[in-house]
This record gives structure tokens, sequence and C-alpha cells, in this order.
């Protein structure tokens, strides 16, 4: 989908502020409110928007602790790995997972409550993830900044 810079302006006021009427977002990037709604549709059928959330934030519903876990699996057949990914899946506490290249096969971002929390999940999910050799974690002290925006420009 090739995205011109009315789009791009679109697409970073919806990252501002998904919910904004229609009306405004028009105003905002030079659009009559109907040819800002039909690429507002246009975006969307083209996947440049994916979808629409709600950012909650962690620690105001109990996840206060992230922690990064590195994970080496015993092998990287093509089983072992299709295993892994559906098992984890289903870990609510997981927030991203990704294949990786280098030392780790994958890398887990996880949200818990505290360091207990963590423990509990390592010692009775994790740890007993289809083909997992080896787990390092990484408890984040403090969150230095974290965009939601994608630059579209």
């Amino acid at each position: 989908m090739r995205i011109d810079a009315i789009d791009a302006a679109i697409l970073e006021q919806l990252q501002r502020e998904g919910r904004m009427p229609n009306a405004e977002l028009a105003e905002r990037v030079g659009l009559s409110p109907s040819a800002c709604h039909r690429r507002v549709r246009a975006l969307e059928a083209g996947g440049a928007i994916d979808r629409y959330v709600a950012l909650v934030n962690a620690e105001a519903v109990g996840r206060g602790l992230t922690v990064i876990t590195l994970v080496t699996l015993e092998n990287q057949r093509r089983e072992t790995m299709e295993a892994f990914e559906r098992a984890v899946a289903e870990v609510s506490e997981v927030m991203d997972c990704w294949l990786m290249t280098g030392a780790e096969d994958y890398i887990l971002r996880i949200l818990v409550p505290d360091a207990r929390g963590y423990e509990r999940l390592h010692r009775e999910r994790l740890s007993g993830l289809p083909g997992v050799a080896r787990l390092v974690s990484n408890i984040a002290m403090r969150r230095v900044f974290n965009r939601t925006a994608l630059p579209v420009r």
C-alpha cells in the first residue's frame, strides 16, 4: 500500500489519539470529513491500520514488573519451534515473543505483579514449555520510554 503525505498525517494523528472523532481528524489533516473517512477506511482495508486498542497502564492493573526472558531451545527443528510458539502464545503474561537470530532462539517480554509472580510463572509454566533448554531472565529496573507510534513519514 502506498502512503502519501495525507495518509501519513492521518496515521500520525490516529496513533496519538485513536478515538478522535472523524470531524476533528479531518480538520487536523486538512480534509473534508467525508474524504477523511474514505481515506481512513482505505488505510484499514489496505492493512496500514491493523486494529484499534486501548493502551492499559500495566502498573495500574497490578503488572508492574517487566521481565525480558531469553529462550534457547533444545534444537531448531520446525516441530520444536512450532510447538514452543503454540504453547508460549497461551501464556497470558507473555506480551511479546520474538523469533531471533543469534545466540538465543526467542526473546519474551513478560509482565507480572512482582518477583514472586515471575518465580511462580517460571516454575509452573515457562520452564515446562516444549523444547526449552535454557531460560535467561532479566528484570527491567525502570522504563526509560515506550513508543507506540510508528514513524510513517
